[in-house]
């Protein structure tokens, strides 16, 4: 029964391959495995009984609160149209430059992420409004079905986003438990305000190479990305379309890092603000609020889901002795701290092909990532590297999330290879940039430093 845990977990993973619904597989695998344990003698029945707890501690996490706000910020955003007019009035803004509209989606798509923090809505937004016009300005399909996929990942690492905040949480609760592992009663803590000021440099230093590398693209191969035909925008118009956002998105990062205002209060602030901006233009009616909201709660409700699910299997694998055998197995690994983080980092990129965030933050994070952290891993830089892995993940031939998306939206006008092909300079900077934050992790770490002395 040592391997009980880790039979469970490959078990999951084989139903999750068959298609059965996350939260149901986590659960009813959990349920069946502690069921075989109980009779066989090799489960204690004390680990079940603690799930009522669980189920009120999620219920009372006030972080977690934050995640509808969240969602409904970014399906109000996108349904009152903002970002649509953000996007219209970008590209005519630079779309008369060599590689000005893809500057454009880059910026945009850098917005949309922040907002939304879920690659498959920020994909399936982009394509629809960025692509046609792209292809119509003579804009090489490969360059730009790569970039609206690589803008489209931005979510797992800008913040603030969903993917940020139920990963911070996790890994705040990972690092007390390390430490209580460690003998230390008196733990010091994280937060998600923590990992948003750690992702904040690498965020913006990979949209910085984004559009460093469409600048040279325009220079070195002019045809690939020339200048699009379009109107010259307003300077009121462009005013009107880009402050009010971006201020709000400002705001609610601002309040956060500069410690006025909790995760969840900013949040609240930014859902209210974006209602407010779209009642100001006029462009949300009733059943467009209606229909977000019902997004909303369905995107809630799925995330909480998996929780649940995820909660009862974090309880039966850690009944059967799952996270000791998992830590002895990093201690006998080659390389030490280094050769885990390289089995750990390299099992979260392939289960990113089949696996969302959600589960991959609710299911592997919590066995790995205490054991990883009660070896000396800063919790701050461990969590922007699992967040940029996954965002790699995701856009990685042929499995990637964002290219089934972009395919699905795109229909017949862009070839899948084209779209493969696309995404491949970008996969190479994501990879540089982990490279790089592996190398200085000062890069995730400083900023914290500074704002919270974490």
């Amino acid at each position: 029964m040592d391997y009980a845990a880790l039979l469970m977990f490959l078990a999951v993973f084989g139903l999750l391959l068959l298609g059965y619904p996350v939260a149901l597989t986590l659960a009813g695998t959990s349920l069946i495995a502690a069921g075989f344990g109980i009779a066989a003698g090799h489960f204690d029945l004390a680990f079940l009984y603690a799930m009522p707890n669980r189920l009120y501690g999620i219920m009372t996490n006030q972080t977690l609160i934050a995640v509808p706000l969240f969602v409904l910020m970014g399906v109000i955003l996108e349904r009152s149209r903002i970002a649509e007019d953000l996007l219209d009035a970008m590209t005519r803004a630079f779309g008369r430059l060599p590689g000005g509209l893809g500057l454009a989606v880059c910026l945009v798509g850098m917005m949309m992420a922040a907002s939304t923090g879920i690659v498959g809505a920020t994909v399936v937004t982009m394509g629809l409004m960025a692509l046609p016009t792209m292809l119509r300005a003579g804009y090489h399909p490969a360059l730009a079905t790569g970039t609206i996929c690589a803008t489209g990942t931005l979510g797992q690492i800008i913040p603030p986003s969903i993917a940020l905040v139920l990963l911070g949480d996790v890994i705040s609760s990972g690092y007390q438990q390390a430490q209580l592992s460690l003998g230390i009663f008196n733990p010091k803590s994280i937060s998600v305000g923590d990992l948003f000021a750690g992702a904040i440099l690498p965020g913006f230093v990979l949209v910085g190479l984004y559009c460093l590398l469409m600048l040279t693209i325009a220079i070195v191969k002019p045809t690939l990305a020339p200048p699009a035909n379009l109107p010259k925008v307003p300077l009121r118009q462009l005013f009107m379309s880009a402050v009010p956002p971006l201020l709000l998105i400002g705001l609610v990062l601002g309040s956060i890092l500069f410690g006025a205002a909790t995760p969840t209060e900013a949040a609240g602030i930014g859902a209210l603000g974006a209602l407010i901006l779209a009642l100001i233009r006029r462009s949300l009616s009733f059943s467009e609020l209606k229909a977000g909201l019902v997004s909303t709660t369905e995107t809630t409700s799925m995330v909480f889901f998996i929780l649940i699910g995820a909660s009862l299997f974090s309880l039966v694998f850690r009944g059967f002795g799952g996270d000791e055998v998992v830590a002895q197995l990093f201690d006998q690994m080659p390389g030490g701290v280094t050769g885990a983080l390289i089995i750990v980092m390299a099992v979260i990129f392939l289960l990113g092909f089949i696996l969302d965030f959600i589960e991959i933050t609710f299911v592997v994070v919590p066995i790995v990532g205490p054991i990883l952290m009660a070896m000396g891993v800063d919790p701050i830089w461990l969590g922007i590297m699992i967040a940029i892995n996954l965002q790699t993940s995701f856009l990685t031939p042929p499995f990637g999330f964002a290219l089934f998306y972009l395919r699905g939206v795109a229909k017949d006008t862009v070839k899948t290879a084209d779209i493969y092909r696309g995404a491949v300079p970008f996969i190479v900077i994501q990879l540089i940039l982990l490279l790089t934050l592996a190398w200085q992790p000062w890069l995730a770490t400083w900023l914290p430093g500074q704002l919270y002395g974490a």
